[in-house]
């Protein structure tokens, strides 16, 4: 039986053969005897599976491994949710790093908070040419609403995976869902901070690498979700906080706006600018967005 801090550490791998190793070695000396790593490779094409099996020989019995076909960083997380044996779970991307000491950190965390529901822990961004940042969390509002509001709208509260940590009772309001192949940790984040205890660990507790083909830069997977985010993250909150759903549906038009132009996807970019006029015509008192939109409009996306 495990004790109440035992971790399962959930490492979703698809096509990263070339960082898994890294990853999986930030790990492993971390864990205690009632920790748990597990390893989904997601139907790689890469070489993901031989690194696997290298770890083994590297690890023995340190680790899970499972391999299933693929169907997105979803599926992965919503599999390792079903297969941990541990309450407490972290999903840490294959091509991230868990910072030295996290568990320890996050083990005497969890025995002083032991109300909490959800750590949300800081993390070192790294970007390709190995330079850091790092972002602590600093400040957690009071209510529900303003958490959300700050989380969704303002910007103000930042939450990843790999640095945060969650209890199981928390996807009793929905698991990850597995229609999107982004931003799918948005509804998920968003339903936690509006119904469940939260607490901040303001040390470092993963290395967040930063590289341009990363799926968070991958505009398809945006596009193929588009605004039906809304409508995902909003069918999970309480009416307490509907009203904030017009302002995300704005900035998520916004959003996929300014990646459609970045992809060169002028068609789609008209689209998405035109619904967030028709959403609010004040969205035209946006500066920047309106010179880029009359910039499309006239064909010199370039200038």
């Amino acid at each position: 039986m495990s004790g109440p801090t035992a971790i399962t550490i959930v490492i979703p791998a698809y096509n990263y053969a070339k960082t898994l190793g890294r990853t999986v070695r930030s790990v492993v000396p971390q864990l205690g005897d009632d920790d748990e790593l597990l390893i989904i490779d997601d139907g790689s094409k890469d070489d993901t599976p031989q690194v696997i099996e290298a770890l083994k020989v590297e690890f023995p019995d340190r680790f899970t491994a499972l391999r299933k076909g693929n169907g997105g960083l979803a599926s992965v997380r919503n599999l390792g949710i079903e297969r941990a044996r541990h309450d407490w779970l972290i999903f840490l991307d294959a091509d991230d790093e868990m910072a030295p000491h996290s568990l320890a950190l996050i083990r005497a965390h969890l025995i002083g908070n032991p109300h909490t529901r959800m750590v949300i822990g800081g993390h070192w961004s790294v970007d390709q040419n190995g330079r850091r940042r790092q972002h602590s969390p600093d400040h957690l509002p009071d209510t529900p609403l303003l958490r959300v509001r700050a989380y969704l709208l303002d910007k103000t509260m930042s939450i990843s995976n790999g640095a945060c940590v969650m209890h199981r009772s928390i996807f009793q309001a929905g698991n990850y869902p597995e229609r999107f192949r982004n931003a799918e940790d948005i509804p998920v984040f968003a339903q936690t901070l509006a119904a469940y205890p939260i607490t901040l660990l303001s040390e470092p507790l993963a290395m967040i690498h930063k590289h341009s083909d990363s799926l968070r830069h991958d505009f398809s997977s945006s596009l193929a979700g588009g605004v039906e985010l809304v409508d995902e993250v909003f069918g999970r909150l309480p009416e307490a906080l509907q009203q904030l759903r017009a302002a995300f549906y704005q900035q998520r038009c916004l959003s996929l706006f300014r990646s459609a132009c970045l992809a060169r996807d002028l068609p789609a970019a008209k689209q998405f600018y035109r619904q967030a006029v028709a959403s609010d015509w004040r969205v035209l008192l946006k500066l920047s967005y309106l010179r880029k939109a009359i910039r499309l409009w006239i064909g010199r996306m370039d200038g």
